[in-house]
């Protein structure tokens, strides 16, 4: 009875977190949160101990982990009532994940630096918008689409990327990055540097998800519709990752991040593994590309610079690389922190440095690192 009590306890604890984090709008108590989760991190690195138990504590009770944090997710939005700047962070908070997972295959899985995420995430979102605007085309139907041509883009990218290593393969992603960034940019049919207006939301079934959700009594603005869709897409997400992290494709990725040379000699393809994971990052970066178009419903290529790739990195970094939960963390604490910095104004991205760094310093391999596999005999 120990490990569900431990679960529920500490599940409830990171959404009360969570919800004082995001309604905190004064300096100090958001100071004091920041306070707050280093004390808690520091721990975890000084007692490794706790996290130990922790990690038993949610294996032993995988169900009852997944029952509350279903109910955590589900019912977490009439937190916030008719609020829509909060549910507007929450669908933020949660593309940015969705983002950081399809770069975490690169980075943190196969040890692959790419700078051009953006730009893939760029490409389904143009792809999709456009679709919409002069063919009258469904979210639903732009939806593979633009998954396909971010993906094809991925594998163009990849192939001549194979040529380079390391710094040299970071500055070529770079490049290609900017490079869409300005074909975005100065194209007459993308908008120009006006970008595109006037995306029309998604509907389903004749209900259009501009209008807001009336169920059971509540009434709860438009944003929620697209926190439950940018859910779902986490959820894609999730199980995507975890199976591909378990399967021969996983480990054949974190051979290239231990050693390419060894890998190569084991008989890995290591040309075909680096090109998958371009393709597989492309892919989801397009699926969370659709769902911010037609969310804003006003794209330009300033959504999509070279900044954002950066960004998405960081994140990745922050949370811990190859742990997918470290990765979701890390999007949501990166994605919300320079509201709560605004007050400082001209100094918000001075204290947004600031943290990221002592964070980093705290613990040197992100928030939750990533753990040793567990092979079990049965």
């Amino acid at each position: 009875m120990r490990a569900p009590l431990i679960v529920v306890a500490s599940s409830l604890g990171v959404a009360a977190f969570l919800w004082a984090f995001m309604v905190a709008n004064d300096p100090l108590l958001v100071a004091i949160l920041l306070a707050a989760l280093g004390i808690l991190f520091w721990a975890l690195e000084r007692f490794p101990q706790i996290e130990a138990g922790l990690i038993d504590a949610f294996r032993r009770a995988r169900w009852v982990a997944t029952v509350v944090w279903l109910l955590i997710v589900v019912l977490f939005p009439f937190l916030f009532g008719k609020n829509a700047y909060y549910s507007h962070l929450l669908v933020l908070c949660l593309i940015y994940s969705v983002l950081g997972i399809a770069l975490n295959f690169q980075l943190g899985s196969a040890n692959i630096p790419n700078f051009a995420t953006g730009a893939t995430y760029g490409i389904g979102a143009y792809c999709s918008a456009l679709l919409a605007l002069n063919w009258g085309w469904s979210f639903w139907l732009t939806l593979p689409v633009a998954a396909f041509a971010a993906t094809v883009f991925g594998f163009v990218l990849g192939l001549p990327s194979m040529r380079t290593r390391d710094a040299y393969l970071a500055l070529v992603t770079i490049a290609c990055g900017v490079i869409i960034h300005q074909l975005l940019n100065n194209f007459e049919w993308t908008g120009g540097a006006q970008g595109l207006i006037g995306i029309p939301a998604p509907s389903l079934f004749g209900y259009s998800f501009a209008q807001p959700l009336r169920i059971f009594g509540f009434t709860l603005p438009f944003q929620v519709h697209f926190y439950y869709l940018s859910l779902a897409l986490l959820a894609l997400a999730v199980v995507v990752a975890s199976r591909l992290h378990h399967s021969r494709i996983g480990l054949a990725w974190n051979a290239l991040r231990a050693d390419e040379v060894a890998a190569r000699s084991v008989g890995i393809n290591v040309v075909w593994y680096k090109v998958l994971a371009f393709a597989v990052d492309a892919f989801l970066a397009a699926f969370a590309g659709v769902v911010y178009a037609f969310y804003i419903s006003y794209i330009s290529p300033d959504n999509f610079t070279f900044l954002v790739s950066v960004t998405l990195m960081t994140m990745v970094i922050v949370g811990g690389m190859d742990n997918i939960v470290g990765v979701i963390v890390g999007a949501f604490l990166l994605t919300l922190l320079p509201e709560k910095l605004r007050a400082y104004s001209d100094y918000r991205l001075l204290f947004y440095g600031v943290v990221v760094i002592a964070f980093l310093m705290i613990r040197p391999q992100g928030l939750l690192p990533q753990r040793l596999r567990n092979y079990e005999i049965r």
